[in-house]
């Protein structure tokens, strides 16, 4: 079984920053993309921002310049740098991980329990 656990979180003010980090652990051959999803009371999960195992990076508009997503391929984490918060960008925010169980398998999608986020004054 492979658990995603997430840190990070918390309140912090407008204009402030956040960093979070998730951690993938459990018997698994490698991880292919990771990403981090938000989702804030009464909209849909969105995409924030993906990394590919390689380091190549996408990003949704709402964060870019302001967001910066890496990862530790040796350590299994995935981190997320938030800067110039805005009350906005209140959500709880999901790790998500493609996850190759074994040679000749394909991934599958694995979900952090979520950490919340809250930007106000």
């Amino acid at each position: 079984q492979v658990q995603l656990v997430e840190s990070g979180g918390g309140l912090v003010q407008p204009g402030g920053s956040l960093s979070l980090s998730c951690a993938a652990s459990g018997s698994f051959l490698s991880i292919n993309d990771m990403a981090w999803y938000r989702q804030a009371p009464g909209k849909q999960r969105e995409l924030v921002a993906a990394i590919v195992r390689g380091g190549r990076t996408n990003y949704a508009d709402s964060g870019k310049g302001r967001f910066t997503i890496s990862r530790d391929n040796a350590k299994n984490t995935v981190y997320l740098q938030m800067n110039s918060l805005k009350p906005e960008d209140t959500a709880v925010y999901y790790c998500n991980a493609q996850v190759v169980p074994g040679f000749y398998s394909p991934s599958v999608t694995y979900w952090g329990q979520g950490t919340q986020v809250t930007v106000s004054s």
